[in-house]
């Protein structure tokens, strides 16, 4: 059983669902601008990687240098220019997305990673705070034993107009290398693929390198 949080106060107007459309339609539009990673840039997760969907395959747009716009929620403020990040997508409301950052150390590394957690610990609570519409719930679903680690965060946006969105998070580490994944769809956490996401994030932390 995961930590339950629930604070009604004020969030964004924007919900895991909305992010993850946007970004993975603009993968979708512009893959060929995406720059060719060097060849000792960590791995990213592939289609087939991600948690398995009843009614379509995934997609993936290219692996592609920079912080993604939009940034996601809870997250996005922390990334460094030297963030590197692939979307994936579905025929349908459920997106995905991985963002990878090899730290100038591992000391650097852990403290980021450190950084991450917490923003993800307090991130229903800020996204109330600034959307008077926004209810948000977060669940903190245990560290999973890979290299050095990852951490894995459940986060469900309901607004005042009716949407329900659900979104999985994880912060993994290896060595000086951080890795963040992010699922999101329409629904709530009975909908969550919690055990999918969580064996997604064990291979995604497994083949940074």
């Amino acid at each position: 059983m995961g930590e339950t949080m629930q604070i009604r106060t004020r969030g964004i107007r924007t919900t895991v669902a909305a992010l993850a459309a946007v970004a993975g339609v603009a993968a979708a539009a512009v893959p060929v601008a995406a720059a060719t990673p060097p060849s000792d840039t960590p791995r990213f997760l592939e289609p087939a990687d991600l948690p398995p969907h009843p009614s379509s395959p995934w997609y993936a747009g290219a692996v592609t240098a920079g912080q993604p716009d939009p940034l996601p929620m809870c997250v996005g403020d922390a990334l460094p220019s030297t963030t590197w990040h692939r979307e994936y997508w579905t025929e349908y409301d459920t997106n995905a997305q991985q963002l990878t950052v090899e730290g100038r150390s591992e000391q650097w590394a852990k403290d980021f990673a450190a950084l991450l957690r917490k923003d993800l610990a307090g991130c229903a609570k800020k996204l109330m705070q600034q959307d008077p519409d926004i209810t948000a719930t977060q669940k903190y679903y245990g560290r999973l034993n890979v290299e050095e680690g990852a951490d894995v965060y459940g986060i469900h946006t309901a607004s005042a107009w009716g949407s329900s969105d659900i979104g999985l998070f994880s912060v993994g580490r290896d060595g000086a290398t951080v890795t963040v994944v992010r699922w999101g769809q329409m629904g709530t956490f009975q909908h969550a693929q919690v055990a999918d996401f969580k064996a997604t994030t064990v291979t995604a932390v497994n083949k940074l390198y």
